[in-house]
């Protein structure tokens, strides 16, 4: 189970507009499959976590498209039902961000863990030489110390079952910070999304150079 861990980097701000012609032939591709965090929910599109990072990618002249998948509100069953729709083009990465509203709404964590692990699977099912990446999350802590940590804990279990890659926190300099998220708490802003992508890009980079 590679263990991905972000460092800090130069964030580099490129509209869409002006690098769109350039990645729509990229041969290849990188899937965000999530949540409300991955849809942008309460920022602009372009400003969401995935554009960013489809930026930072252009600036460094990585072949990349960033294909965003993301659901607000949904929980891993959503996900699972949805996997196979989502993945009518062919995909080289898949990031797994889900999770996150499963543990709001207190969904038992096995389910949770088996939804993942066939969301994977049938991801691999389509396209066997897909790389597949488990973005972790976290639940607050009011929600009491046991949960949270099982909860924490579930991710990398995950990733070594199914031999995926983990970003340990997609939401790692963000969460829990006043400053990167929305007054609701949960959300990231603009900022939040600046430096989730900023994170997202050094962790994946040696996936993307491959």
């Amino acid at each position: 189970m590679p263990l991905l861990r972000p460092l800090l980097v130069l964030f580099v701000l490129i509209a869409p507009t002006a690098f769109s012609e350039d990645v729509k032939n990229s041969s290849k591709t990188i899937m965000f499959f999530g949540d409300s965090l991955t849809a942008g929910y309460g920022v602009d599109y372009e400003a969401s976590y995935p554009m960013v990072l489809q930026s930072l990618l252009k600036d460094k002249g990585l072949p990349w498209k960033v294909l965003p998948s993301g659901v607000s509100g949904e929980t891993t069953a959503g996900g699972l039902r949805r996997v196979s729709w989502a993945l009518r083009q062919p995909v080289d990465v898949f990031v797994l961000a889900l999770g996150g509203n499963d543990g709001l709404r207190g969904i038992d964590l096995e389910n949770t863990r088996a939804n993942l692990i066939e969301t994977a699977k049938r991801a691999r099912a389509k396209y066997p030489d897909i790389r597949v990446v488990i973005a972790g999350m976290q639940m607050p802590p009011n929600l009491g110390e046991r949960y949270t940590e099982a909860f924490r804990n579930l991710y990398p279990e995950v990733a070594e079952t199914i031999d995926a890659d983990l970003i340990p926190f997609l939401l790692e300099g963000v969460g829990g910070e006043r400053k990167y998220n929305l007054n609701d708490g949960i959300h990231p802003n603009e900022a939040g999304h600046r430096v989730i992508a900023e994170n997202l890009f050094d962790t994946l980079r040696p996936i993307l150079d491959e």
